[in-house]
């Protein structure tokens, strides 16, 4: 398969950020030769290696244009539907668009729990999925329209929150007020269950840790996480 993206190309990772393509490469896996980008993602100093064939089943693409980065940016003062205060829902739905990784589905994440958090303050996961969108946005954006970083967040701020304004939901269905605090329970039990399992598995796991993603890790299992 013919390689679609070239050398020293800028890319969008879906969930991982905007990377370069910095090496194309043959490697052999399993007595098959199969062709491999490398990519080098800034925001989290990774690098990445990714057989071409799979990249589009991994949602990886070229920047917008400008056209489109402005368009993106437009939709974080839009109206929009009603936020569930289901948080397992409302995270899901959020996490299945960052996955998507297109920028308006980003912009939507950014736009969504920017707004629920004006309703309530965000839970741990929520709150890191929103840091992660809008660095993902900024990133993109500033690329496309040839702007900083800083210019960008400025402008996401202004989009999301006019002088004056209030916020753009139109209001917030709410369940059960106590939904977003079952979340800290359910993270509190998660994370005593990963420490336990952590210790059982000290002996085997404390060599293990790098600062890039090889294929075989990353593909010969599944793809489940993208």
């Amino acid at each position: 398969m013919e390689p679609k993206f070239n050398v020293d190309q800028k890319v969008v990772y879906p969930s991982q950020g905007v990377g370069r393509v910095t090496e194309i490469f043959e490697k052999t896996f399993k007595d098959k030769t199969m062709l491999y980008y490398k990519i080098y993602i800034e925001a989290s100093d990774m690098m990445v290696m990714v057989p071409v064939e799979k990249a589009d089943d991994l949602g990886i693409r070229q920047i917008v244009t400008a056209e489109e980065a402005q368009e993106a940016l437009n939709l974080l003062s839009d109206d929009f539907e009603p936020i569930t205060s289901d948080w397992k829902l409302r995270y899901q739905m959020n996490l299945d668009l960052l996955k998507k990784g297109t920028v308006k589905d980003i912009a939507t994440i950014v736009r969504c729990l920017y707004n629920r958090s004006k309703v309530k303050e965000l839970p741990i996961l929520e709150r890191k999925l929103y840091d992660s969108a809008k660095k993902l946005l900024e990133d993109e954006v500033a690329l496309a329209l040839g702007k900083t970083d800083k210019e960008i967040s400025d402008e996401i701020h202004t989009k999301l929150e006019p002088p004056g304004s209030t916020p753009k939901v139109k209001h917030a269905v709410i369940l059960d007020d106590d939904e977003d605090d079952d979340l800290m329970n359910d993270l509190d039990g998660s994370e005593k269950r990963k420490v336990s399992d952590d210790d059982e598995d000290d002996d085997s796991e404390d060599s293990k840790g790098s600062d890039s993603m090889d294929a075989e890790d990353d593909f010969e299992d599944d793809d489940s996480d993208f």
